[in-house]
């Protein structure tokens, strides 16, 4: 801690979030979906929390449907 103006102010060590971080903070639910391959071509991965790839789709509407069809929460990453 430290005292700026009267004002104590908390300092915290910035991390990187482990696996078994995302796995407590309830990230098990969401799959994320990235595209692969150049602009307009490729398809999309579906990927767990912790990065590893479980799956593919020719597009991005079929990859969120896979995904919502195993009762997981599809987000993008660009």
């Amino acid at each position: 801690m430290k005292n700026i103006d009267g004002k104590t102010i908390i300092e915290s060590d910035a991390r990187i979030m482990t696996v078994a971080d995302l796995a407590n903070w309830g990230i098990p639910e969401i799959a994320y979906v990235r595209h692969v391959g150049p602009v307009g071509e490729g398809g999309w991965t579906i990927h767990a929390a912790d990065g590893t790839p479980i799956g593919a789709a020719p597009d991005r509407d079929t990859a969120f449907a896979a995904v919502r069809q195993h009762d997981l929460e599809p987000v993008s990453v660009h």
